[in-house]
């Protein structure tokens, strides 16, 4: 097995960098293109283990990236604790049912009640393990703040106003549903790892809605919480996109890698984390829409900014219209480096 990202996450030494991209298995893929033609929907794809295990891998043949990761969503978390979801062309999720007051927290279940509904993802993770042992498998769920934003909205939105609201308006209740929240993820996570994958990513897309106080109540608490009850050992990495004001609490956090967005200048991270963490991106996906020349360039000069400690990935996920040759490039680059 190639285990440079695994060997990155252990300390140990390596000729290059690991390469992976958040959203790799997706529509940049036409063969991806293919399957989810054939499905009826999206969330059908998710809770079909056998296509779902196939477009995980897919990138894994097409790009040659150093790992593969989990295709599934979010939004099953939610959808096991009782809310509903389905995602509608050009608007994303959404979600019939909300939170709409404290008494709506009550009806929710959580923690193993709610996650052993989850075994068609359990069943993705054995069907990829059967066809893929060429690179490592990464698990992942998204932050409680960032699945209390969808369960409050009911969809994605610029603001999040109304999550956001919810907290001033009802504090304790907020923090019961974090808990529920947590507890879920961690036991989902637990699962996870039980049934194979490598290492695991926990994903808050929406960190940067808050600001450093809200953040460090209503978000790490709550990472923090998962991580602490996940087995002695885990590789875990934590991404919290946005939330540059928090960088030192999330630098106590005790993961083994820490993901940036592209707002970053390595130079600042290097200057706090110094070691302390494995650092994970922070390229701006938006490169990849540019010729060779320039991607190859900003590619070299992500790749010098950093020490061995790193972990190449985008900012963000890669976009779905993103140039498939823009990615591959980015990708044979990174791999032709040597340290």
């Amino acid at each position: 097995m190639n285990t440079l990202l695994l060997d990155v996450l252990d300390g140990k030494q390596v000729e290059r960098p690991p390469i992976w991209l958040m959203r790799q298995a997706g529509r940049i893929l036409p063969q991806y293109r293919k399957v989810r033609a054939g499905m009826g929907s999206f969330v059908d794809l998710v809770k079909n283990p056998e296509k779902a295990a196939e477009v995980t891998i897919q990138p894994v043949d097409e790009l040659g990236v150093d790992a593969a990761i989990l295709f599934s969503d979010i939004l099953v978390i939610p959808e096991c604790m009782g809310l509903e979801y389905h995602l509608v062309k050009n608007k994303g999720p959404v979600f019939p049912k909300t939170i709409n007051d404290p008494g709506d927290i009550d009806q929710l279940i959580h923690g193993e009640i709610a996650t052993k509904n989850l075994g068609y993802v359990y069943n993705t993770i054995g069907e990829i393990k059967n066809r893929l042992d060429r690179v490592p498998l990464i698990g992942f769920s998204g932050a409680p703040w960032t699945l209390f934003c969808y369960m409050l909205e009911g969809e994605g939105s610029k603001t999040f106003s109304k999550a956001r609201r919810f907290l001033y308006q009802h504090p304790e209740a907020s923090h019961k549903l974090m808990d529920k929240l947590a507890v879920s993820v961690a036991e989902y996570l637990k699962s996870q790892l039980e049934n194979g994958v490598d290492c695991v990513q926990i994903f808050d897309s929406w960190a940067g809605m808050l600001g450093q106080d809200l953040y460090k109540e209503f978000g790490i608490k709550y990472i923090e919480q998962i991580l602490s009850t996940l087995p002695t050992g885990t590789r875990t990495i934590v991404f919290s996109k946005g939330a540059s004001s928090s960088f030192g609490e999330l630098l106590n956090l005790d993961c083994k890698a820490l993901g940036f967005d592209w707002s970053y200048r390595p130079s600042e991270i290097n200057s706090v984390v110094k070691g302390r963490k494995v650092v994970q991106g922070n390229l701006d996906p938006c490169v990849l829409y540019g010729d060779e020349k320039t991607i190859k360039e900003k590619t070299l000069q992500l790749l010098t900014s950093f020490d061995e400690k790193h972990i190449v990935n985008l900012g963000h996920g890669v976009y779905p219209d993103t140039p498939l040759d823009g990615v591959k490039t980015f990708v044979n680059t990174v791999k032709s480096y040597r340290y």
